[in-house]
């Protein structure tokens, strides 16, 4: 029986195992030898978490954001998430694993720049076969942003524009938000109210995150650390975010 259960306010004494990693290895052949992006790596992650992804550039943080939403097959290794072996080398079962549970969060915003902020949000429920106009403007209210909805992503500034984003991706309601340098182009005061706005959202909406940053100033917006080097994970943190107030 697969367990599909939305874990609300008696979280705190026990945690649910949303998805788990066993043993989880991605190597490329290169013309220089075998390139191991991911070197075995075991990892379990809990309903409503906010782990971050620290390493430097080539320690395998985006490639293992890419087999944790399925855009890539790890070599070896097993991935579990919500009780069922997640499909691999077989690109269509991906696809549907990733538009059933997948939320992305980019460095650069993807917005469609000829609609409306609404608009965007409205797309990506209709794609999903979940429009609601109502729902989308919550949304938008979620991340701060209710005074632009009619206004087009050209009008607003970066961080607006990245807010409106993450009101996209949540908009199709998924288990699981990735993101990848989602502050990676944006200065620090704006990154901080970005990032606000997200945490803000995923406790609202009880969304799971994992995000890859090489910014050690976004560890705060964390309740998870976890550093990677050389396709290992190096350390694995729980950080204290119960007093917070966002």
């Amino acid at each position: 029986m697969h367990m599909h259960i939305r874990i609300g306010s008696n979280s705190e004494g026990e945690e649910m195992t949303l998805l788990s990693m066993t043993g989880l290895k991605r190597h490329y052949e290169t013309p220089a030898g075998v390139v191991k992006a991911l070197d075995g790596i075991d990892l379990e992650i809990h309903e409503g978490e906010r782990v971050i992804l620290l390493g430097p550039s080539g320690s395998g943080k985006t490639t293992l954001l890419n087999c944790l939403s399925a855009l890539d097959s790890p070599t070896d290794g097993n991935y579990i998430f919500q009780d069922a072996e997640v499909p691999r080398k077989h690109s269509e079962k991906m696809t549907s694993f990733r538009r059933e549970n997948i939320g992305y969060v980019f460095q650069f915003f993807n917005l469609l720049q000829d609609l409306s902020v609404l608009e965007n949000i409205l797309l990506i429920q209709e794609l999903a076969g979940k429009k609601d106009a109502e729902r989308a403007k919550e949304l938008l209210k979620l991340v701060g942003l209710e005074a632009e909805v009619n206004r087009f992503p050209g009008e607003i500034s970066g961080g607006q524009q990245q807010r409106v984003a993450i009101a996209r991706s949540i908009a199709k309601r998924p288990t699981l938000l990735l993101g990848d340098e989602l502050t990676g182009n944006l200065d620090t005061e704006t990154s901080n109210k970005v990032m606000e706005a997200l945490v803000h959202a995923c406790k609202q909406e009880n969304i799971t995150a994992v995000f890859v940053t090489h910014d050690e100033g976004l560890v705060k917006y964390a309740t998870r650390v976890i550093r990677i080097d050389s396709g290992k994970i190096i350390s694995d943190e729980k950080i204290d975010s119960s007093d917070e107030e966002v």
